[in-house]
């Protein structure tokens, strides 16, 4: 049925449902009232269905009209959106996949620049905690946190990962702390913050004190626990306690000083955050300027 239906009719079908005004539509269209009731008309005898009802002035949709019409529009846009890639002056659409923790601290900053930067290229950004469906090759770029290596994506390391126990000024300074000099064991005392591990990779609290040269006496016992690592930077940015920090994710809260680190202990995990690119076909022009755009501002 599709094959006999001409196109051009579901685009004034679109017109008259956006308007409710067949005389609007044809203004919008360059064609007059009556050739879009015609076409109207026709499609309705086409698809078997009245689409309009008329009561005096008053144009509206019927059942099937209505489920048409929302079809049709979702239909239309979508086509709009394929289409801007290949347009003069369009906009390129590429794609790019982060954990929640990275997009939150440390990518989204770094898109904003490159959109202000390159104004022809739309990032669609695809946040997951998921490591099948980051590693998806349906993304044109990847974060990955891994050791630096992938089968299907070729790796360039962005941040080498080193963690290190933060909190804000304004919890040490409320707990008397002496930043500086705290040990592994004065550490276990204070209000720790902890994070689910979403990858068997990750280092949590207890696994960054066991690991320590001289590990502490005491047990282990957060007082908070977040879903993502991000959700415990940002209390520990509140004030509420003391969480690990990946010095590379929170660069510039230390170097504005809204974070401080504890003690002197320093884990270095071996592995780190990677700017992946597919293995097995080539970066479009827009995917290869935001790669060398994150590689350019580590």
């Amino acid at each position: 049925m599709l094959d006999r239906i001409p196109l051009e009719a579901f685009r004034v079908f679109d017109a008259a449902c956006r308007f409710m005004n067949f005389s609007r539509a044809g203004r919008e269209l360059h064609i007059t009232q009556a050739a879009v009731s015609r076409r109207i008309q026709g499609l309705e005898e086409q698809l078997g269905s009245k689409l309009f009802t008329r009561r005096g002035r008053n144009l509206s949709l019927t059942p099937e009209g209505d489920r048409l019409a929302q079809r049709i529009r979702a239909t239309l846009e979508y086509l709009e959106e394929s289409l801007e890639p290949f347009r003069g002056g369009g906009r390129e659409t590429i794609s790019i996949a982060a954990s929640s923790s990275v997009s939150h601290l440390w990518l989204g900053k770094r898109l904003k620049d490159f959109d202000n930067e390159s104004p022809s290229v739309s990032v669609r950004l695809l946040t997951t905690d998921v490591p099948s469906e980051l590693a998806s090759e349906a993304n044109d770029l990847v974060i990955l946190y891994a050791a630096g290596e992938h089968p299907r994506w070729n790796l360039t390391l962005l941040i080498r990962e080193s963690l290190v126990p933060v909190a804000s000024p304004a919890y040490v300074e409320r707990r008397g702390l002496d930043a500086a000099s705290l040990t592994a064991d004065a550490l276990t005392q204070l209000d720790l913050i902890d994070y689910e591990r979403f990858n068997a990779h990750w280092i949590s609290l207890r696994q960054w004190f066991a690991r320590l040269p001289k590990p502490p006496k005491a047990a282990i016992k957060p007082r908070l626990s977040f879903s993502t690592y991000s959700l415990a930077i940002d209390a520990a940015l509140r004030g509420e306690g003391v969480t690990l920090g990946s010095m590379g994710l929170i660069a510039e809260e230390l170097a504005s000083g809204t974070l401080v680190e504890l003690g002197t202990a320093q884990l270095d995990t071996g592995y780190g955050y990677y700017l992946g690119m597919p293995r097995y076909r080539s970066l479009t022009p827009g995917a290869a300027r935001l790669h060398q755009h994150l590689l350019g501002n580590p």
